[in-house]
């Protein structure tokens, strides 16, 4: 009797065992925790890549790695069959499924745009970190309500970590081949200025102050931007730039959110105000706006030396073209040689022609990328910098 009742225990006990691991089986947790460079149960797991930047249209691919560079994993379409959630682990660059049983997945990545790696991993969320302001208008740093209010990403400071390659694949990037970023504008475009200065023999002359008749954009639009390969050229936008300006007091004696106003908004629309071309120059606004933020409410035409120290676009001691001119006149704005903002005569031009260039200034190069060049690898740093494709 003895043995019938230890056996019937045994027996109990082995039945419970059972079923609570058949119950506990079905709640476990999988998690796919292969290293960063490899996917696992590959029948289980399809992945999609994104043909063409912002499509919305995905191929099945072959990859049997996860992608690092180029794509961003796309969490609101990536899903499963039974309901397994999918995350991606940004520090070991994969993807990690939680399921409750066995699944189905299908992950898609999109491809990462240029414009979105600055939108999405160098801007925080928080104004004023990696010196990226998102100019929505909102804010609770010092002059907030100065931002252009245009929803763009703009760099600001003394030396943020702004710069490109552009032109070249050879590493380290040559010195000629260094761009710095502007901003990011319609959350699609990056606007680049050249890092180094280019010297031009002027503007135009008293017939030819336009911006489409100017000697600048002639030399800009053919001999700069021949000198890309025809794959670098293809990346750069053509785009209508507002070349209308304003008078003086409109764009100088006001501080840059009136300045931003009366160049791109209100501008002058007599004569020559748009013009499409692919390599423009700055406008006041971009310079302005590219100092820190305490001097946002500084009347331009005030502007010293002491607001270049915390300005990263402004060239010592040199003097620098924008594509914007003064309306009333055949001037046209610049930044001087001591920070101020003042506008000149096409004379100078005139003068450069004849060999003499004491008054000579400098044009850098400034334009926008098209939307779907891709980030590829690069931290942002003159040693590092940015790299597309």
């Amino acid at each position: 009797m003895k043995k019938i009742m230890l056996c019937s225990i045994i027996i109990m006990s082995i039945l419970i065992l059972c079923l609570y691991y058949a119950q506990n089986s079905n709640k476990k947790i999988y998690k796919n925790t292969v290293n960063s460079s490899h996917v696992i149960n590959q029948n289980n797991l399809t992945m999609m890549y994104e043909t063409e930047a912002g499509s919305g249209e995905y191929q099945v691919t072959s990859d049997t790695t996860w992608p690092q560079d180029g794509y961003i994993f796309n969490e609101a379409l990536s899903k499963c069959e039974n309901g397994s959630k999918l995350t991606w682990d940004d520090e070991n660059k994969r993807v990690i499924m939680q399921a409750n049983i066995s699944d189905k997945c299908y992950v898609y990545f999109d491809i990462q745009s240029f414009a979105n790696y600055i939108i999405n991993n160098v801007y925080t969320g928080n104004d004023g970190d990696n010196d990226l302001y998102y100019h929505d208008g909102v804010g609770t740093y010092t002059n907030a309500d100065q931002e252009a209010g245009d929803n763009s990403y703009r760099f600001s400071g003394a030396n943020p970590n702004n710069y490109v390659c552009f032109g070249s694949d050879v590493m380290p990037c040559p010195e000629n081949n260094l761009y710095r970023i502007i901003g990011v504008f319609d959350n699609s475009e990056v606007k680049l200025i050249k890092s180094s200065e280019l010297i031009y023999s002027g503007w135009g002359d008293y017939q030819n102050y336009y911006w489409g008749d100017s000697y600048i954009n002639e030399s800009l639009n053919t001999t700069f931007v021949n000198s890309f390969t025809d794959e670098w050229q293809s990346k750069i936008l053509e785009k209508e730039w507002i070349v209308g300006g304003n008078t003086r007091d409109n764009i100088v004696n006001s501080n840059v959110k009136n300045a931003y106003f009366y160049e791109l908004i209100n501008y002058n629309t007599s004569g020559e105000y748009l013009y499409t071309d692919k390599i423009g120059l700055i406008y006041i606004s971009d310079y302005t706006y590219a100092t820190i933020p305490d001097n946002w409410t500084i009347i331009i035409n005030n502007y010293s030396p002491s607001i270049s120290d915390n300005n990263w676009m402004y060239m010592t001691s040199k003097r620098e073209w924008t594509i914007t001119r003064a309306s009333n006149i055949s001037d046209v704005f610049l930044v001087g040689n001591d920070d101020s903002i003042t506008k000149s005569g096409v004379d100078i031009a005139v003068s450069a022609l004849a060999g003499d260039l004491t008054n000579n200034a400098y044009a850098r190069p400034t334009f926008y990328l098209i939307p779907n060049v891709i980030y590829i690898s690069g931290t942002g740093t003159q040693t590092d910098p940015y790299r597309i494709a």
